[in-house]
């Protein structure tokens, strides 16, 4: 094995491995104060350098996320290393890729269930992990994955979508104190569904008010502490949405309040946690129901619902890809709809049967 201790009683290794044209390399590496450890480096360096699986856990997942991140908003990728480093490490990295069963899979999973996370966010987790082998399978050769001899843990969507009604959002603004800033932020989400990042990536340059148009072009996040800003989340959230006149208003007062502004500037120099705080406080301080700064979207699509808004238009104003995905999400807001239809069926019915009298 070349495996060499030196006189001062560290250990180097010196081997040979093929590179991806079949090429022969000599590789050396000094400094190992166990033996053990320059043996796991070798055969970590070999079966990461050839493409094997034999290699631990923790080496396979520095692979998967230098090949992810490429492929990944700076945003997404954050999130899915914090989940990775934070959720999934701790349990495997020391484990080899191949020695990895579902059992462990089976432990691992009643672990996070102990910890009391949501079930929606056991679900994320869970599908991290399940992507992570599955990126083995497909790129690596693994025969399978323990992943999919498991079953998922937790849930997609949430037990019950949290929103506010029209009434419970006027309630939430009495709390505001005519504060000019935080009214047309507040009112923005209520009355156009923007998500988080896109209204924080607002400039008065997507704002057309000729037409009262609101044009969603970027989204915005702070990220270990730099200005990020990235595409919408798919090629649909590229989109205008229309504005009341009194939202365009609100925007134009807003803006002369604001000293030396840019119209390239963003509108709301605030981050999310600022935002998701705001939220929070005043919600504690007054007994208000929960909700997230995300359910103000819900409460968007919620409202559009009461007015008999399409939901053609809604998926268009939301940015998703088609209306089924509007449907799949927010079907069960539609609780009376098909007693309505019934109804007008039985109204028709009967206005035939006098016709025909």
């Amino acid at each position: 094995m070349p495996i060499y201790k030196k006189p001062n009683g560290t250990y180097y290794v010196s081997f040979y491995y093929k590179d991806n044209t079949g090429k022969s390399i000599r590789k050396k590496k000094e400094g190992f104060s166990k033996k053990k450890d320059a043996i796991m480096y070798m055969e970590t360096f070999i079966a990461k350098n050839e493409g094997r699986t034999e290699m631990n856990f923790s080496s396979f997942v520095e692979l998967y996320l230098e090949d992810t991140q490429a492929r990944t908003r700076v945003t997404t990728f954050d999130n899915k290393q914090y989940i990775i480093k934070s959720k999934i490490l701790p349990y495997f990295e020391n484990m080899k890729l191949t020695d990895i069963e579902p059992i462990h899979i089976r432990q691992w999973q009643n672990k996070l269930k102990l910890a009391g996370y949501k079930e929606t966010y056991l679900r994320t987790v869970n599908n991290q992990l399940n992507a992570i082998f599955n990126y083995a399978v497909r790129y690596y050769n693994l025969p399978s994955a323990p992943t999919s001899k498991v079953e998922k843990i937790g849930k997609k969507n949430a037990d019950k979508m949290l929103f506010w009604t029209k009434d419970e959002c006027y309630d939430f603004k009495k709390y505001l104190n005519n504060d000019i800033l935080y009214n047309l932020i507040f009112d923005l989400f209520f009355y156009t569904g923007l998500r988080e990042g896109e209204l924080l990536a607002l400039t008065l340059d997507d704002i057309d008010f000729k037409t009262n148009k609101l044009y969603v072009r970027r989204s915005y996040q702070r990220l270990k502490g730099k200005d990020i800003f990235t595409p919408p989340k798919t090629p649909k959230s590229n989109r205008e949405i229309s504005l009341s006149s009194f939202l365009c208003e609100s925007i134009k007062k807003y803006v002369e309040k604001r000293y030396d502004y840019k119209s390239n500037e963003r509108l709301f120099p605030l981050n999310k946690n600022i935002l998701n705080r705001k939220l929070k406080y005043i919600i504690t301080k007054n007994n208000l129901k929960k909700i997230r700064i995300h359910d103000l979207r819900h409460s968007h699509v919620a409202l559009l619902i009461e007015l008999n808004v399409s939901i053609l238009l809604i998926s268009e104003r939301l940015g998703h890809d088609n209306p089924e995905t509007t449907l799949r999400i927010y079907g069960h807001l539609y609780p009376n709809k098909h007693e309505e239809i019934a109804k007008q069926l039985n109204d028709l019915e009967s206005e035939y049967k006098q016709t025909v009298r």
